[in-house]
């Protein structure tokens, strides 16, 4: 369960401190799905921030299991996180390279199994050197859904307790936007998530 409880967010500026979120209390049970929707500014990336440990609030904790993220080691909790962001940013490698991209040993099925379950297969089965090919610097030889479901896979093969999604689907076209939304419902099944959305 992840709970933020009285948090208050300070940001420095040139002019001095910044409010951005006050007196929030947030509670996310194991297997919920809970949306924080709002305009442009409002604070929802901050939320995430904030879970991720990016972030610390200037008052108040952020509860994991009951524990606060202050007494825990962020690198060990965020082996149990994944984050789909708005663009999904691949690196200059294979479509395997990306998907199963900072870890260590991960073997072919259960790659393949991230990538059907993100409805990415028929992009590597389209492909000549399939997940072999080369997706170009920041995923250049792909379009915005292609990149998102390969996205999608990276976040699957890691199997994580909690998921992050940052507006996951909004830069697609409605094509694109159908089968990376299919996806994600594979991806959220069981999982903790916390969705930002306008």
């Amino acid at each position: 369960m992840i709970r933020l409880h009285g948090v208050h967010k300070l940001f420095r500026t040139r002019f001095g401190q910044r409010e951005v979120l006050r007196g929030v209390s947030v509670s996310l049970a194991r297997h919920q799905v809970v949306a924080l929707i709002g305009a442009s500014g409002s604070g929802k990336s901050t939320m995430l921030n904030l879970v991720l440990g990016f972030l610390r609030p200037s008052d108040g904790r952020i509860l994991l299991d009951g524990n606060d993220m202050e007494t825990l080691d962020l690198r060990t909790v965020r082996r149990f996180v994944s984050v789909v962001p708005q663009e999904s940013v691949l690196f200059e490698g294979s479509i395997r390279d990306n998907v199963a991209y900072g870890l260590d040993e991960v073997d072919d099925e259960r790659v393949l199994d991230a990538l059907r379950g993100a409805n990415a297969l028929e992009i590597v089965e389209a492909l000549p050197d399939g997940w072999h090919t080369v997706v170009g610097e920041r995923g250049a030889r792909l379009s915005g859904g292609q990149r998102q479901r390969i996205a999608i896979a990276r976040a699957l093969v890691r199997d994580p307790r909690i998921l992050l999604l940052d507006e996951a689907t909004s830069a697609l076209d409605s094509e694109s936007e159908q089968k990376v939304k299919q996806a994600l419902d594979t991806l959220m099944r069981g999982r903790t998530t916390l969705v930002v959305a306008h």
